[in-house]
Formats: structure tokens, sequence, C-alpha cells
């Protein structure tokens, strides 16, 4: 009896253990079926968007055939425009893109321009160095450079003398501009309002003129720069930077001013072109 239950038990559980892995076997089974249809859903899903996708193109494809036709036949039934009228209208649309392209080329060379003037004021600025600003101040305005050196810098009162310090600090600037051979600049000298006679000078005209001269013979005699690109003028006091009403503002007007000036043949000669 003991050896028959002995052998039964072993037959269960070998069953018991079969069933676990057909069990398991058919769990698996299941989790791939139910992945499959959910799959199978959204396949189906998608091809049910694509068709109505399909369907959407196609009815715009025939509005468009039958627009464009609609159009080609207005055109060739109105005939709004001849030939030798829509050869002008094309002629006219090259001039347009010729234009464009003009303007574009002038812009080209604006920034061109614009770059080479900072790059000048950036040689000035190092050349020149540890300036005070009230001193000496380089800028770009409008397209042109200007450098202001104040009087006190450069001269005496009521002198058109060059100081020791004035030599240094035009020497720097002019080894700058003697780099530059096809730029032209102007020296102006500039004065406060009140009104001034000394020796051989008459007024503040006389004085702006002398202080722009000495100036500009320096350049040309110590530091070798080309007189035909150097113009000199006086423009006494009718050009202020600030308000005569104070000393500071009387001392800011008293200045020479460098202008580099643009180059305006060349401006021209883009003009020209066709």
């Amino acid at each position: 009896m003991l050896g028959t239950s002995c052998v039964s038990q072993k037959k269960y559980k070998a069953q018991v253990s079969s069933f676990e892995t057909l069990n398991e076997q058919y769990t698996k089974k299941q989790n791939d079926l139910n992945a499959c249809e959910t799959a199978k859903a959204n396949y189906l899903k998608q091809i049910d968007d694509l068709n109505k996708q399909l369907a959407d193109l196609n009815k715009q494809q025939a509005y468009l055939k039958e627009n464009n036709t609609l159009a080609l036949t207005q055109l060739e039934n109105l005939s709004v425009i001849s030939s030798t009228q829509a050869e002008s209208i094309r002629k006219s649309m090259e001039s347009l893109g010729m234009k464009d392209a003009y303007i574009q080329g002038l812009q080209t060379s604006l920034a061109q321009k614009d770059s080479l003037n900072l790059a000048l004021v950036m040689n000035l600025k190092g050349a020149i160095g540890n300036m005070e600003d009230k001193d000496i101040n380089i800028k770009v305005d409008k397209g042109v450079v200007f450098i202001d050196i104040s009087d006190k810098l450069l001269f005496k009162s009521g002198s058109y003398v060059v100081t020791d310090q004035a030599k240094e600090v035009l020497g720097k600037v002019a080894k700058v501009l003697k780099n530059q051979p096809n730029m032209e600049f102007m020296v102006e000298g500039h004065t406060d309002n009140v009104p001034f006679k000394k020796g051989d000078l008459v007024d503040n005209w006389d004085l702006s003129v002398k202080r722009s001269t000495t100036i500009v013979r320096l350049l040309q005699t110590q530091y070798g720069l080309d007189p035909a690109s150097i113009i000199a003028a006086g423009r006494s006091e009718y050009q202020p930077v600030a308000a005569n009403t104070s000393a500071e503002g009387k001392a800011a007007n008293r200045r020479t001013r460098i202008v580099i000036l643009p180059q305006l043949d060349q401006f021209f000669k883009l003009l020209e072109k066709k």
C-alpha cells in the first residue's frame, strides 16, 4: 500500500507541474494575442486616417484642376493683354530685379565703409592710448569719423603756436592717418563766443583759421602727410558743441576737429554703374 501511495503522489506532482507550465504558456500566448489585437486596431485606425487624407487630397487636386482650367479658359477668352504688353511686363520685372541687385550692392558698399570707419576709430584710439576723454574724443557720426582735440591740449590761450604735448598727440594721429593714403581729411579750428583780438589776429575767425593752418603745416612738414589730401578750415564760434554759458561749455567749444572725409567720388561711381 505504501509503494502504491508513493507512486501516485509522484504522478500527482508531475501532473501539477505540467499544468503550471501549460498555464504559463497559455497566459503568455494570451498576452501576445492581446498585443496583436491592439496593434491590429491601431493599424486599422491608421489605414482609416490615411484613406481620409487621401480622399481630401483627391478633392483638393480635383478642385485645383477645375480652377486652373477655368483660369486658363478665362485668359484665353478675355485676351486681357497682348503679347507685346506681356513682353513689356516681363522686361519691367527684370528691370526691377536688376534695381534690387543694385540697391543690395550699394548697401554692401556702405556696410563695408562703416566697417572701415570702425576699424579706423579703433586704430586711432589704440594709437593715442590713455588720453583723457575730455581732452580728445574720437567718434563716428553719419558715416564720418571725427577727432576732436581740446585746444588746451594743443595751444596756449589766445595763441596759435602748437605746444610740445600737442606734437606728441598729433604725431600719434598722423601715424594712423598716414596708413590711409586714399582718404582725405579736413582740419577745423573752433572757438568759443568770447570776442578776441590780439596782435595780428583780428577776431575769432582769424584765430580759428590760424590754428587750423598751423596744424596742417605740422602734419605736412613733420609727419609727412600728403598736403593734397588735407583741407584747412576755420569755423570760428559758429559750430559749438556746448552752450557758451559756462566755463566748461566754452572750454568744450575751443577745439580742433579733424574730419575724415567720406570718399564721395567712389560713391558717385557706384551710382553711375548700370
